[in-house]
């Protein structure tokens, strides 16, 4: 398999023709890189012959309809390969959920990037692909991460459902005791990311796994809209091509100064959960992400109760009715400059 990438430059290629495992094997690119096949879509690089400073996992395909940072990673992959990128730093690369690439589906069974930080193991639920892969990746992400201590790094790169006033933004997890560091997110905003997220509460996605477990600076980075393979934009990832370039390729953390008036700080007040089949919104499946409401202005309703925005300003982002019962419908969330940051 090795021997094919080595030839073609195309992992996604490879993966998407072995959607459910590979064998495990191992090279060597021009005495420099050494590179490891994992699993399938699994696939780590590191350098020969520098001490690598930073350990980074960069995941996309967690749902497979989400394609533009499936293509964006594979064209990294392809850089590394061909030896137009040579890497300073160790770096593993993600596809999450090959068979739903191959489907052109969010999901198969279940929400993938809902079944981390152990879910996969709840003896309440019966066993599917979906939590045979999480189990899987939670393995790999320990097994790397674990190899040295060093700084760590998680970005799992998606894309959403709908349109959202900010097109590029990132859901910082639950930190409660370590604020978020300013030089992350003056990173992230210089790649492109307009707005984060503080989220409010333990999850149990693929970056909050990393943040919790391995104290990995970890975000989920949404970079615009889902579109089929083919009718992304990638001209509007240039930024964030380019700074991961830079990340793997030079030994220092990119340079980049904290810009407060360059992007906007959110706050997770609360999740809406859909506890009845009935659960609706009150808006359209067109209404952007971080649409904002007035207090009182009707969000859903279930089982003839109304749920209305609880202050001036809050905005809904995530919303997604057709989830199971018992599942989060949608984020509210609220600007707030004073966010405390590190």
């Amino acid at each position: 398999m090795l021997q094919q990438l080595l030839q073609q430059a195309n992992f996604l290629a490879l993966t998407l023709a072995n959607p459910v495992s590979m064998a495990a094997e191992q090279a060597v690119i021009a005495g420099h890189t050494r590179v490891e096949l994992w699993d399938s879509g699994v696939l780590v690089f590191t350098p020969l012959h520098t001490e690598a400073t930073r350990d980074i996992v960069l995941s996309s395909g967690i749902h497979g309809n989400e394609t533009a940072p499936i293509e964006l990673c594979n064209q990294l992959i392809q850089a590394i390969v061909s030896q137009n990128l040579l890497l300073q730093q160790r770096v593993m690369f993600i596809f999450g959920n090959p068979p739903t690439i191959n489907n052109h589906t969010r999901f198969v069974s279940e929400n993938l990037n809902r079944l981390f930080n152990g879910e996969h193991a709840n003896p309440h639920v019966a066993s599917n692909g979906e939590r045979l892969r999480a189990a899987r990746l939670e393995a790999y992400v320990e097994r790397f991460f674990m190899a040295a201590d060093r700084q760590r790094l998680h970005y799992d790169l998606h894309t959403a459902i709908r349109a959202s006033r900010h097109e590029r933004f990132a859901v910082c997890p639950y930190r409660p005791d370590k604020p978020h560091l300013k030089q992350q997110l003056a990173f992230l905003n210089a790649a492109g990311v307009e707005a984060f997220l503080m989220h409010h509460e333990p999850t149990t996605t693929f970056s909050y796994a990393s943040s919790t477990k391995y104290q990995a600076e970890a975000f989920t980075v949404e970079l615009g809209k889902v579109m089929p393979f083919g009718q992304n934009d990638l001209t509007k990832l240039a930024a964030m091509r380019q700074m991961l370039v830079v990340l793997l390729s030079e030994r220092e953390f990119p340079r980049v100064t904290y810009q407060p008036d360059k992007l906007v700080l959110y706050r997770v007040c609360r999740s809406l959960n859909k506890h009845y089949a009935d659960f609706a919104f009150n808006f359209s499946n067109e209404l952007p992400n971080f649409t904002q409401f007035a207090k009182g202005e009707l969000l859903a309703q279930e089982q003839g109760i109304a749920i209305t925005a609880a202050q001036d300003g809050e905005a809904i982002v995530f919303p997604n009715a057709q989830i199971p019962v018992g599942q989060r419908a949608a984020l509210c969330v609220v600007a707030d400059p004073a966010i405390p940051l590190a």
